[in-house]
């Protein structure tokens, strides 16, 4: 690469260099700065900051399914299992799961806590 030096006062002020070449450094700094994310990211989620939702639950919530029986399918629970760790009856969790009733905080709650979920995955 060369580069044209600029002077002011005697001292080098600017640097010109060709176009393609500042477009390279560009993208280099770009790259750096997606490697730093994706590492900042590894270490929140390996330190339990991050929380992943698998991509078919995703989809399918955005279909209409009710997220409290995507993630107790996802955990590979029956309504029972899942009703007794929230210590709630299993026709209440099948109304939750159905739309027909919404559910308190507190049983969302824990809920979400039996899914080991974190609660706005359940409400949002």
């Amino acid at each position: 690469m060369k580069a044209q030096i600029i002077e002011k006062d005697g001292r080098p002020e600017f640097a010109v260099i060709p176009y393609a070449d500042y477009q390279h450094f560009l993208e280099l700094l770009e790259d750096e700065a997606d490697a730093r994310a994706v590492a900042e990211f590894h270490e929140s989620y390996a330190a339990g900051r991050e929380f992943l939702v698998p991509d078919d639950i995703v989809r399918r919530e955005l279909a209409g399914e009710s997220p409290v029986k995507l993630w107790r399918e996802h955990r590979g629970l029956t309504q029972q299992e899942l009703a007794n760790r929230a210590g709630i009856s299993k026709p209440y969790l099948s109304q939750i799961e159905t739309g027909k009733r919404q559910g308190t905080v507190e049983t969302l709650s824990a809920i979400s806590r039996s899914l080991n979920v974190p609660l706005d995955v359940l409400t949002d």
